[in-house]
């Protein structure tokens, strides 16, 4: 159940005294999520869903957050709680930018070298996202920056990259 849904960021801690939740959006361009209606809480392992009363976009990612349902007095018992959204809900993408989730499976081309292989996931290292891709049951990580992710091809499925010399090589060389 967990796959089918975006991990969005978390509650921080309670903002004045009206029942408002500081939040923190663990995303690219967060303001794209300024308009929220509802978004689902993780608690104690079940995703609920909660609607928002307003929601408020204040820079560097951060959120004040008043949902319907919480009042002033149950704040404090929400601040660390994790948000998420329906995979099915998340504003679409285009061009070059992705949801890492939308092209696990796509194949993985580089601009010298061709086809590397599938990708198979993303690791999460220092906020710099790692994709994991598997050439024949070898694994091959790459940097899913724009620097390398240079085409997204959603219609035949392809993740071109443009890696750096002998980065790719590392991996196959035996």
């Amino acid at each position: 159940m967990k796959d089918q849904f975006f991990y969005l960021g978390t509650l921080t801690r309670p903002f004045g005294l009206k029942g408002e939740l500081c939040a923190f959006f663990e995303t690219d361009n967060p303001e794209r999520y300024a308009a929220l209606d509802a978004v689902f809480l993780d608690l104690d392992g079940e995703k609920i869903p909660y609607t928002i009363e307003h929601i408020t976009y204040r820079g560097n990612n951060q959120f004040i957050i008043k949902f319907d349902a919480i009042g002033p007095d149950e704040c404090r018992d929400f601040a660390t709680v994790e948000l998420y959204l329906p995979l099915d809900q998340l504003p679409p993408l285009t061009g070059n930018q992705f949801y890492f989730h939308e092209v696990i499976g796509f194949t993985v081309v580089d601009q010298q070298l061709g086809e590397i292989g599938t990708c198979k996931e993303f690791l999460e290292v220092s906020n710099n996202p790692i994709m994991q891709v598997d050439h024949d049951g070898t694994e091959i990580l790459i940097p899913a920056s724009q620097q390398f992710v240079t085409h997204v091809d959603r219609e035949n499925h392809i993740l071109h990259v443009n890696t750096p010399e002998g980065l790719v090589d590392i991996y196959l060389d035996k």
